[in-house]
């Protein structure tokens, strides 16, 4: 089956020499949700603007549904949604006057019956007859998402669509996006919320620089790059760890009364039952024992930290 989305060394260089982006090659099928991870001028909105045909690519091709969007721009732009990080709305413009424009503006017929399902869904419809300077910024956030849906997209950016909104919305917007999986639309978001990208998305992929750093199953990134801690509490504080439990990844924390022993998931022999055996030969005493993951958060800081000189 060919990919929804199909990105291959895509590049762009402005006026001046900077490069935003550097040979990104990607491609995600229909239904696919993936989470763009990377730090503030990593380069993801400016791949986002690429294929939503705001900036021109300085090289590399870009399909959506099959469709060039440089050569068939129409028939590739009619496919996507974008929900941009900035408020841009008519000021003194109608809720639904706005939402119907987008979708005239894609030369679809009008639906009133598809508007008001979609203004219902985002908790806008008692805001329909409202003017756009009327509502607060999560509700101005929301026009955006109802504008993006308006044309039906089978593919649908979201370039930090949740950034300063409240719960509710946040919520509200996961849970759309869950029901538009389910209908077969294609969603690549950006977000600062990691845990966000972590619980939705089916892969993640982290760029940096204007480079894909890697693309990988969320659930597969997980436990390839994922550390877990065992913190033994002791029952009483020592002040250094004795040299017969003395081994790499074992740290004394707290009030020297927890030892936190850091292993690779992946590794053959973790030492977990000889590092135990040890400390009852050392005549310590447990009083607790807890596990812990590594976030997507510290596995995406990680390595960010490693491609930054």
């Amino acid at each position: 089956m060919s990919a929804m989305l199909s990105i291959r060394d895509l590049r762009k260089t402005y006026e001046g020499g900077f490069q935003a982006l550097k040979g990104v090659t990607l491609e995600i099928e229909q239904g696919e949700i993936i989470a763009l991870l990377g730090p503030n001028g990593a380069g993801k909105t400016t791949l986002i603007s690429t294929i939503c045909g705001i900036t021109t690519p300085t090289a590399g091709e870009v399909t959506v549904g099959g469709h060039d969007i440089l050569r068939d721009f129409r028939a590739a732009r009619g496919l996507i949604g974008l929900v941009p990080q900035e408020i841009a709305l008519e000021p003194f413009e109608r809720v639904l006057n706005t939402v119907r424009f987008s979708r005239g503006l894609f030369g679809h017929r009008r639906d009133e019956a598809l508007i008001e399902r979609i203004l219902r869904r985002l908790s806008l419809w008692d805001k329909k007859d409202a003017q756009v300077k009327e509502l607060s910024g999560g509700m101005k956030r929301r026009v955006l998402i109802a504008k993006a849906l308006a044309h039906e997209p089978r593919v649908l950016f979201l370039d930090e669509p949740t950034a300063g909104v409240d719960v509710e919305l946040r919520k509200d917007m996961w849970d759309i996006v869950a029901e538009l999986k389910a209908d077969g639309v294609t969603i690549i978001l950006t977000t600062h919320y990691i845990e966000e990208a972590e619980a939705i998305a089916d892969r993640i992929g982290v760029i940096n620089r204007g480079e894909l750093l890697l693309v990988e199953q969320t659930s597969a990134l997980m436990s390839r790059l994922g550390k877990k801690q065992i913190e033994v509490q002791l029952s009483a504080a020592i002040s250094a760890i004795p040299p017969t439990l003395a081994r790499p990844g074992l740290s004394l924390a707290g009030e020297g009364d927890v030892l936190v022993f850091e292993y690779d998931t992946q590794a053959e022999r973790i030492g977990l039952t000889g590092l135990l055996n040890a400390i009852a030969a050392a005549g310590l005493v447990l009083r607790d024992v807890n596990t812990r993951q590594s976030s997507l958060e510290e596995i995406f800081v990680d390595l960010v930290s490693e491609e930054t000189p």
